[in-house]
């Protein structure tokens, strides 16, 4: 029996399977193409009969990176705005963190996902994240006052859309960053200051 290592079983199963998702990402990301699972149990760490006691084939185990990218995104950018200071900051860290994501290669990882998962799994995901995404920015802009939240809602990610392609075509994250800050920052400003 393999020697357990993490305090509990659980523990270790939950760590073991987050290793094997995080070799498949990293084997997708750099190949653009489904790895197979022995690939998967090497980058791991792990024995290929291992792998079969979390996943039991190719597929199970690319749904299961589809049902844990999407799902970070949203809480990373949920945790950025939560720990922003004021509401106009609320907007920026939504802004600044889909970038983040985007720049350390989150964007090409569900791109290449969406290519190699039969089926409508990663659409759906997708429209999923982009609907949860969407709660926090409008709860912040209704906030500020914003007279036509949806609208303005969309715009901003418009920006973030905007933003993403230029830092996937090489484009330097500070440079988007500055430029998205530069338009979006003098009006989440000037909404702070008329909220009641």
């Amino acid at each position: 029996m393999p020697r357990i290592q993490a305090p509990t079983v659980a523990e270790h199963r939950a760590a073991q399977r987050r290793a094997l998702l995080d070799a498949a990402r990293e084997i997708l990301a750099e190949t653009g193409r489904p790895p197979t699972l022995a690939r998967v149990a090497e980058r791991a760490g792990l024995a290929r009969s291992s792998l079969y006691q979390y996943f039991r084939s190719s597929g199970d185990l690319l749904n299961a990176v589809v049902e844990d990218v999407f799902p970070r995104w949203s809480a990373r950018v949920a945790a950025a705005m939560d720990a922003a200071a004021t509401p106009a900051d609320r907007v920026l860290a939504y802004v600044l963190t889909n970038f983040e994501l985007i720049a350390e290669g989150e964007h090409a990882l569900a791109t290449v996902l969406a290519e190699v998962v039969p089926g409508d799994t990663v659409a759906e995901q997708t429209r999923a994240m982009h609907a949860q995404l969407l709660e926090p920015l409008v709860e912040t802009l209704r906030l500020l006052g914003v007279p036509a939240v949806p609208e303005t809602a969309e715009m901003i990610n418009a920006i973030v859309f905007t933003g993403s392609r230029l830092i996937e075509s090489g484009t330097d994250l500070h440079t988007v960053w500055e430029s998205a800050r530069g338009l979006l920052e003098p009006f989440v400003r000037a909404s702070e200051q008329t909220t009641p």
